[in-house]
């Protein structure tokens, strides 16, 4: 069974709108018929790659290339040509589908009877074990690299977790998160499968994300950090005037205390979900619902409080661990590194699985869960830093730099030290003192924790879903202090 099953129930379930895009609809009977007809086009290719835009045509040429029998490989398009050729060179034959490619996939001449949307598709439906789409890591410390998810995969991850045609006609769903993301992958499935219209748009700006919202009544959206704080400095005031927007998720990356708690403020009758997963987990894995936001605001055990800032737990069919440096399981409440486990999990590279013996996943993420079974994220285990022989997490620290009113961003790195190893170099953009900054710290973290070095950037460089390019900080550091 392929992804395809998620369309043909999409559609026996009513066949409502199932994309919005400007002034142009599809439904998913439609998005069926312009599938058939790119499977021709596409039949007998390695691979089809997509370099577009959020646009009708992504919907189009995934399932276009399902059908094919061909896997589906969104790009970053916006990606420097050095880069993007490195990647084209990985798919020798495949189809490019630039931004010039796109409207030709949804040419309402192909909607007409008779057309090539009509007809047997190309071969038989792919199985559950066939490759549906590959996507390049975010390469945050480290070249990018393909990641395999099969039907099996994906179809774990919707069919586990959601109720088909749940969702009432009227609901719409804004996605802004671009399509080479996997947030962008598994956001479209989900609202296909439970019913909900999907409004794409190009590019995101926090302007423009309010005026859709309001104009096409906009009920469930999803974000990451970074766009979550440029909407909140768009409001102007402590209402968004959002009143149909229900459930808005968030994740992706950390997302800054103060950012979250002027969203909660700014969108009062908004669900807040913060969810968690990795392009190798087919989505999410772990989810902080609406219910707990507002049980830890409440709550005055500092246990439950704390809670805000994890990601939740974890999803039906997933299972988490945390085990030592000797791979040996933690008790709850110690920090070690983060394994999960469960159908939809992927763990495979280029037909190189990196899941263990029994199946368990290692995220490369330390955290802790605690009694509850919530799940702490501290940071990538790549990230810590060892300051004369003491692990440090660069997460805590940066929780409290950003804790600092006048700080927007912030990162710590270790740099190369004689004496010390590593000395920590926290990065920030914001408008304070490097002395101010290391006070700040002392005070509420210990003096080894206390920032070396504070250095001032207007920005701080990010991947396109608000990861911070923590290489890119390493070696312009190193550079600058060698």
């Amino acid at each position: 069974m392929s992804i395809c099953k998620i369309l043909e129930m999409a559609i026996s379930a009513g066949d409502r709108v199932a994309v919005t895009f400007g002034d142009r609809s599809l439904t998913a009977s439609q998005l069926r018929t312009l599938a058939r007809a790119a499977a021709r086009r596409f039949e007998g290719r390695p691979a089809v790659l997509y370099l577009g835009a959020n646009h009708p045509a992504y919907p189009v040429a995934l399932f276009g290339a399902v059908l094919a029998g061909v896997p589906f490989v969104p790009l970053n398009y916006r990606l420097g040509e050095e880069q993007l050729a490195d990647l084209r060179g990985r798919h020798p034959g495949a189809l490019e589908l630039g931004p010039a490619d796109l409207d030709a996939l949804i040419d309402p001449a192909l909607l007409e009877p008779g057309g090539p949307g009509e007809g047997e598709t190309p071969g038989a439906e792919p199985a559950g074990d066939d490759v549906a789409v590959l996507l390049y890591t975010s390469g945050t410390t480290a070249a990018p690299k393909a990641a395999v998810l099969r039907h099996k995969h994906l179809l774990a991850y919707v069919l586990n977790t959601l109720e088909h045609a749940s969702a009432a006609e009227e609901e719409a769903a804004l996605v802004a998160v671009p399509p080479y993301h996997v947030a962008g992958l598994a956001n479209f499935l989900t609202n296909l499968y439970t019913g909900r219209r999907v409004v794409y748009m190009p590019a995101f700006d926090a302007g423009e994300w309010l005026e859709t919202v309001r104009r096409e009544r906009i009920t469930h959206a999803l974000l990451v950090p970074t766009m979550l704080a440029r909407i909140v400095a768009e409001v102007d005031g402590d209402d968004a005037g959002a009143p149909t927007l229900r459930s808005l998720a968030y994740g992706g990356a950390r997302t800054p205390r103060p950012v979250l708690e002027r969203a909660l403020r700014v969108f009062p009758g908004t669900g807040f979900v913060n969810a968690y997963g990795l392009t190798e987990t087919a989505s999410s894995v772990a989810v902080l619902g609406p219910g707990d936001h507002r049980k830890s605001l409440a709550s005055d055990d500092p246990a439950i409080r704390a809670r805000l800032a994890s990601v939740g737990r974890a999803l039906p069919g997933v299972e988490f661990q945390v085990r030592d440096e000797d791979g040996a399981p933690l008790p709850a409440g110690e920090t070690g590194l983060v394994f999960v486990r469960g159908e939809q999990i992927s763990g495979e590279y280029g037909g190189r699985t990196v899941l263990d013996a029994d199946g368990w996943f290692a995220t490369r993420d330390r955290g802790r869960l605690d009694e509850g079974g919530y799940l702490f994220i501290e940071g990538r285990a790549d990230d810590t830093i060892i300051r004369g022989g003491e692990n440090i997490a660069p997460a805590e620290i940066e929780d409290v730099i950003l804790d600092h009113p006048a700080i927007q961003e912030a990162a710590v790195v270790g740099v190369a030290d004689p004496e010390w190893g590593q000395r920590l170099v926290a990065v920030v953009a914001g408008d304070a003192e490097p002395e101010e900054i290391r006070r700040w710290v002392r005070e509420r973290l210990r003096s080894s924790k206390t920032p070396d070095t504070v250095v001032f950037r207007e920005q701080l460089p990010k991947t396109e879903t608000g990861k911070i390019l923590r290489r890119v900080l390493q070696a312009e550091l190193e550079n600058t202090h060698a």
